[in-house]
């Protein structure tokens, strides 16, 4: 009877063991500029995997979470494209204090599917034998501020105006190449670089010279264990070696 009653409690322990890691696992609700979608998905997956949390993931401009942040958007943490609006957050009393960190060095890149149509050296700007050219919003994508510089470096902002077909983020801009509405366009280098596929098409590995460094920075806006513990993993060796498969630089 002793064994039986045994085997009757071990087995009970059993079938409440995941209501008990449920009744642990948190969910946490992060905003991330577009630019990093692939890099935060993975991520955000082996974290989950690690830790037994929900990370639900907002993917969208910088400028657009910005304002949605403002206006009190449910959000535990945002990773922007840029420095400007989290230190805003963080001057505005909106960021938890001391939360606001650099998590990676943007890149951008002149890019076409068709393999051959862009140089080595983005000359093809200049002959200006395309209809459409795709480029994030600069009022509200900071790789739309990269892009515009790089133009503007060219000579040639003014110029290919009647050109442009704008996204409101990068992964618009990038749509637009991929769906034949642009023949090129301004996008990030982490879209097209991913570690389980090669890089298609043709493009331009635009000198970083020719435009602002872009940090891209992120700050905590609820504080709570699992949101910093978060924060803790996108910070890891791991996390890094991540971001460098994507083709991000780290800070």
């Amino acid at each position: 009877m002793r064994i039986e009653s045994f085997i009757r409690r071990l087995a009970i322990i059993i079938l409440l063991l995941p209501i008990s890691q449920l009744l642990h696992a948190a969910e946490i609700r992060i905003a991330v500029a577009s630019n990093f979608s692939d890099a935060m998905k993975t991520i955000a997956g082996r974290y989950e995997q690690l830790s037994g949390h929900k990370i639900i993931l907002a993917f969208g401009s910088t400028g657009k979470h910005y304002a949605q942040i403002r206006n009190g958007a449910p959000f535990d943490a945002y990773f922007a494209a840029d420095v400007k609006r989290p230190q805003l957050l963080d001057e505005q009393g909106i960021a938890i204090p001391d939360s606001r960190f650099a998590y990676a060095i943007g890149k951008i890149i002149l890019w076409s599917p068709k393999s051959d149509y862009i140089d080595p050296d983005g000359i093809v700007l200049k002959l200006g034998k395309f209809r459409h050219l795709a480029i994030a919003n600069p009022k509200l994508a900071p790789y739309g501020v990269a892009a515009r510089e790089v133009l503007q470096s060219q000579g040639l902002w003014e110029e290919l105006q009647g050109n442009m077909v704008r996204g409101e983020n990068i992964s618009q801009a990038l749509q637009f190449v991929k769906s034949g509405n642009a023949e090129l366009g301004f996008i990030a280098y982490s879209q097209i670089k991913h570690p389980a596929h090669p890089v298609e098409g043709s493009y331009w590995d635009v000198p970083q010279s020719l435009y602002s460094p872009i940090e891209q920075q992120a700050v905590l806006l609820k504080d709570s264990t699992t949101a910093r513990d978060f924060i803790s993993f996108v910070k890891s060796a791991e996390s890094m070696q991540i971001l460098r498969n994507f083709g991000y630089g780290v800070p």
